[in-house]
């Protein structure tokens, strides 16, 4: 009995400290529900605000085609996590064109990580801790070891093709 209790009570720890997948909650400071931590594209692309302007904008992207092939071979093997609020009117502008590129490359879904954040740009239990977020969304690109080497923020200074060629142009010399 003993060690029952005290294995259920080693599952409270751990499972009060995880972070919840998809999770969703009311921002104070934004005053609607946001998407929060760790979420997969399809819990984000479904979130009723974030879709009501994903659909459209994913549909209207066209990529640019000529910076296909070099995108293609510069992401094999990186890993690509997305900062963004479902709230936000940047994130809910590039996200739609960044997946549209991704999946125009075939790039794999299990390279790609999703983070949503709150109005002050915070997730739980410390998963932004590391990685500088001033603004949403941020399209951040690692390596194999997941050293990160580049980042887009809040928007392309061109196109998000042209900035990505640029900036994996750097780490593939």
């Amino acid at each position: 009995m003993k060690n029952i209790l005290t294995g259920l009570i080693i599952l409270f720890a751990i499972s009060a400290n995880a972070q919840s997948f998809n999770k969703k909650m009311e921002d104070p400071n934004r005053h609607k529900e946001v998407m929060i931590n760790k979420c997969s594209r399809e819990a984000i692309t479904s979130f009723a605000e974030f879709k009501e302007s994903y659909d459209p904008n994913y549909n209207s992207y066209v990529p640019d085609s000529t910076t296909l092939d070099m995108l293609s071979k510069s992401l094999k093997d990186k890993k690509i996590t997305i900062v963004l609020g479902t709230w936000c009117g940047d994130s809910k502008f590039q996200v739609p064109h960044f997946l549209k590129i991704m999946d125009a490359l075939k790039i794999k879904e299990d390279q790609i990580t999703f983070i949503g954040v709150d109005g002050l740009k915070h997730a739980e239990n410390g998963i932004l801790d590391n990685l500088k977020i001033t603004n949403v969304p941020t399209f951040i690109f690692s390596d194999k070891n997941e050293k990160e080497f580049a980042r887009i923020t809040e928007r392309p200074t061109e196109t998000l093709e042209k900035d990505m060629i640029k900036l994996l142009a750097v780490k593939n010399k």
